[in-house]
């Protein structure tokens, strides 16, 4: 009786630290699970927000040096340097296709995508009326050039500053919604560890009863051996 007792009491208690035993190994899996999707989370923000809103900052003091370049170009009435102003607009525009190419290797939601397509095609319609306008104005045709320049070409700007201003509100939406994923994540990082902590004292308690337990049992093993030893005398 003593045997199966024991041996029905260590049965269940394999059974229970089986159980836990699985809990704590999927507390693990989910816990590693979200740590993953924490750091997804954060090096999605850095990677493809944080970079993203910076290379727009770099876009906008491009676009407005080109603009104001040209602007002071057509200041000077024909005095001004032709080869210098070239130079000054090709160069921001090199400048502005290798910022453009290094936000499309980010990663672009649908509708971030886009808009950056319709900034891309402003941006090449700017440029055409830049070169038309210095077409003109070097052509003679300076007051037809400034009209191009403050009527086309300013509307044209405008356009190409709106897009940006989308894809700022665009990257601001996204990086709220990622930093609420990784709050959701850091909270069911918590619950789980939590569980693993409270499944380790139960392992303990669990321990102590079964050490109990046995020393239950034992004890009325050693009293009947001492009774029998005394009635022997």
């Amino acid at each position: 009786m003593k045997w199966s007792f024991v041996i029905q009491q260590k049965l269940k208690a394999a059974m229970l630290l089986g159980g836990i035993m699985a809990l704590i190994i999927l507390a693990t899996l989910l816990s590693r699970r979200n740590m993953d999707g924490i750091d997804k989370s954060f090096s999605s923000i850095y990677q493809d927000r944080l970079i993203p809103a910076t290379t727009i900052i770099y876009l906008t003091e491009n676009l407005y040096g080109k603009r104001l370049s040209l602007e002071e170009y057509l200041l000077t009435n024909g005095t001004g340097n032709k080869n210098e102003i070239r130079v000054q607009l090709s160069t921001h525009n090199k400048n502005i296709d290798s910022l453009i190419k290094a936000f499309e290797q980010t990663y672009l939601v649908d509708e971030e995508a886009k808009s950056l397509t319709a900034f891309k095609n402003e941006v090449h319609r700017y440029t055409a009326l830049e070169k038309s306008i210095l077409g003109l104005y070097n052509a003679g045709a300076q007051e037809e050039g400034k009209r191009l320049f403050a009527g086309p070409g300013a509307n044209t700007f405008k356009n190409t500053i709106t897009n940006l201003n989308e894809l700022t509100n665009i990257q601001s939406s996204i990086g709220k919604d990622l930093m609420k994923e990784s709050k959701s994540d850091i909270a069911s990082f918590g619950i789980i560890s939590f569980l693993q902590i409270a499944l380790a004292v139960v392992i303990g308690l669990m321990l102590l009863v079964l050490i109990q337990n046995s020393s239950i049992v034992n004890k009325p093993k050693i009293s009947g051996q001492k009774n029998q030893y005394f009635n022997l005398n």
